[in-house]
């Protein structure tokens, strides 16, 4: 299968700075798809080349919903297939979208992340790397905000082809793009980006200092650094290694305080640190709904205390941090 976005892909990484390593993606990208490495990359193929052609009358990207198309776009029955089609695609993990008046609720509420970080963001005409960038929300939510090309990277298939359902019916120009790359994956020669993203990624890195090194070499000078990680808010403890797991989640390594999370970056390199959010997540910004169904926040939080996981830890408190690369 060829990317769906392939043609598209190429045009932008010429537009900009990142034609110097078009070639090295576009032949990456070829061969993610040729050898998926994932049992469902069929099944999930199927449903998007079985999604009907309908025409969008309308995009709107700014919107706390994504919103692609009216449901007046739409008859009841290619409505009603088009549901089951992408229902088809669940877990929705983050979100929230409107498809031609179906309201996919995804278990994020991430349009509340957004509405704490774009205040403290400037993306006019800016590169923009997005490093675990799910099915693109956010991605999507930068291009609205006027970025030059956003590329979001995130090795989940299930996430990739979400994007691509969702960019089926996107009258925009395609300025967001996502690959089924992990961060690392990137070329080492990959030339700067303005603005790197990188929320909910570092704590799944057994070596966090080496994440941060490495998208300091990826900025350009003077660019941005937009940071949203777990921490931990404890007098007694300035880190927190998890037995195992950390609210239900095999795959957390490392939770710091803000004040040691601040040394990491400037120990990186970073320059003008600024924590421009912390909060707790709350049972409301992160549930389950009938599109994603399975284990949410609620289900690893201590049910008589939810200000403890069930492991008996702190609940999730998250923070952002913005940082300047300056050498």
């Amino acid at each position: 299968m060829i990317a769906p976005d392939r043609d598209m892909l190429s045009q932008a990484l010429e537009a900009t700075r990142l034609k110097e390593v078009q070639h090295e993606i576009l032949n990456m990208l070829d061969e993610k798809y040729a050898n998926p490495k994932h049992g469902h990359f069929k099944d999930w193929q199927n449903i998007i080349e079985a999604l009907p052609n309908i025409h969008s009358s309308s995009t709107d990207l700014s919107k706390d919903i994504v919103t692609l198309g009216k449901s007046s776009d739409v008859s009841l029955e290619e409505k009603g297939t088009l549901e089951a089609q992408l229902k088809e695609l669940s877990p929705w993990r983050k979100g929230p979208f409107n498809v031609f008046g179906i309201h996919i609720d995804t278990e994020w509420r991430s349009d509340w992340k957004w509405l704490r970080i774009a205040p403290h963001v400037k993306l006019k005409d800016k590169l923009v790397l997005d490093i675990g960038c799910g099915n693109g929300y956010y991605a999507l939510r930068m291009q609205a905000m006027g970025a030059k090309c956003i590329i979001g990277v995130d090795p989940s298939w299930h996430y990739i082809f979400q994007f691509h359902a969702l960019q089926k019916y996107s009258m925009q120009p395609q300025k967001t793009f996502v690959l089924p790359f992990a961060f690392e994956e990137l070329p080492e020669n990959t030339p700067k980006f303005d603005t790197i993203f990188s929320m909910g990624v570092l704590y799944h890195r057994q070596e966090p200092q080496t994440h941060l090194n490495q998208v300091f070499s990826m900025l350009v000078d003077k660019g941005q650094f937009v940071l949203e990680t777990l921490i931990i808010n404890d007098e007694n403890a300035d880190v927190l290694i998890p037995n195992e797991r950390y609210a239900n989640m095999r795959n957390v390594c490392v939770l710091p305080s803000i004040e040691l999370l601040k040394t990491w970056l400037g120990e990186a390199g970073f320059t003008n640190i600024k924590v421009v959010d912390t909060t707790m997540t709350t049972v409301e910004e992160q549930r389950q709904t009938e599109w994603m169904t399975r284990f949410s926040l609620e289900q690893a939080l201590d049910p008589s205390d939810h200000t403890l996981t069930i492991e008996g830890y702190q609940a999730p408190l998250r923070t952002t941090i913005i940082a300047e690369k300056s050498n």
